[in-house]
């Protein structure tokens, strides 16, 4: 496996990412890159990501034993139709989209279901372009591994090997099961997210005010709808079903809620916050209410004995107290593999500047 030939179709971020991995964990293999720009294959080529670099389709990839698809959707489609005559008979496509089915019909309709198995690394950035591109970007973030009717058992162990290999974590679903497990965990969030937002911006008062509150606990919440609308709207679209489903089941809850308030119903109200509450803090060690003002920073690492720790003997070393520290393996829209949370402002900026000068990169949430 470590010899191998890769190709990927497209070197933003997040391909260019997944390639820079394989690279360097697979040190012996060939990396086949196709980007429609020629900005990031120049630098792919020159920085040694990739051996070859190509501006189309062509017979270069019939030598591949993965492919890589990392566009949008709709283009990923494309490709397949392109790939289904050049490949050969072992090799195996996969994807990096946020969503599956749809990928998978294409698949399916392509007579490609022994060829393919859909992958969503659950990392990434507000930022774009190969140029912000990491080896390390996948490192401890979960990986969703969705295989077909007809992926070949060794393949996907194969996969599963490969994704272990560069630091994430394999989560084994069928494309259904993925879509909805997403669609709850973060494609409603973010539609509600943007919809708190919309209804702050249109019921503000003339003097502003809400606005100006809104720079304490109702952003820590509402910090998702500051992601790509291109990238949500293509989400939303490609997901709809799901979403719809359960923003149905949002829609009762919250008007379960508007009735209960409206008769006075304390019991329930209390019980909502109780159990939600009980629910959450199974997530992470945290116990607080979800509009309380958080002071959270993330730092990358490398995956190493030892690197926790180092940081926080250099935050003690620095009088600087930690509230909570661990790695976040779902991180698709937040930068960052270390999230450390502290008691104040002070601290945290306190922090942020330390280990700068330690030579971490930092990232503040949005």
């Amino acid at each position: 496996m470590k010899s191998y030939t890769y190709g990927f179709i497209g070197l933003g971020l997040i391909g260019a990412s997944i390639a820079k991995s394989i690279r360097r964990v697979y040190k012996d293999c060939t990396i086949i890159g196709y980007n429609r720009s020629e900005g990031a294959r120049t630098l792919a080529l020159s920085d040694g990501t990739i051996d070859v670099a190509t501006d189309k389709i062509d017979e270069n990839f019939s030598k591949c034993d993965y492919i890589f698809l990392c566009t949008p959707v709709e283009y990923n489609c494309e490709y397949l139709k392109q790939l289904k005559n050049i490949i050969k008979d072992d090799c195996i496509i996969t994807d990096v989209g946020s969503t599956k089915e749809s990928i998978h019909k294409m698949v399916s309709s392509e007579g490609l279901e022994k060829n393919f198995i859909g992958g969503h690394p659950m990392a990434g950035s507000e930022k774009t372009g190969y140029e912000n591109s990491s080896d390390r970007l996948v490192e401890n973030a979960f990986f969703a591994i969705t295989p077909t009717k007809d992926s070949p058992r060794e393949k996907i162990d194969e996969y599963k090997q490969l994704v272990t290999d560069i630091g994430a974590i394999p989560v084994i679903l069928s494309c259904e099961e993925h879509d909805f497990c997403v669609a709850g965990i973060s494609h409603l969030p973010h539609i509600i997210a943007s919809q708190l937002v919309n209804l702050v911006h249109d019921n503000d008062i003339p003097s502003q005010t809400m606005h100006q509150l809104a720079a304490g606990g109702f952003k820590d919440i509402t910090r998702i709808a500051s992601s790509s609308s291109n990238m949500w709207e293509q989400i939303c679209m490609t997901n709809t079903s799901n979403i719809v489903t359960l923003l149905d089941k949002y829609i009762g809850l919250l008007s379960k809620t508007k009735y209960e308030l409206e008769q006075k119903n304390g019991k329930y109200i209390y019980d909502m916050f109780t159990d939600s509450r009980e629910y959450r803090d199974t997530f992470e060690e945290r116990g607080h209410g979800p509009i309380q003002k958080t002071f959270r920073l993330y730092t990358d690492i490398i995956d190493e004995t030892g690197a926790i720790a180092r940081i926080s003997t250099i935050l003690a070393l620095n009088k600087i107290n930690i509230k909570n520290i661990g790695i976040t393996h779902n991180r698709e829209f937040q930068e960052g593999v270390l999230a450390i949370e502290f008691e104040s402002q002070n601290d945290m900026d306190m922090a942020k500047d330390t280990l700068i000068k330690f030579g971490f990169t930092v990232h503040n949430p949005r």
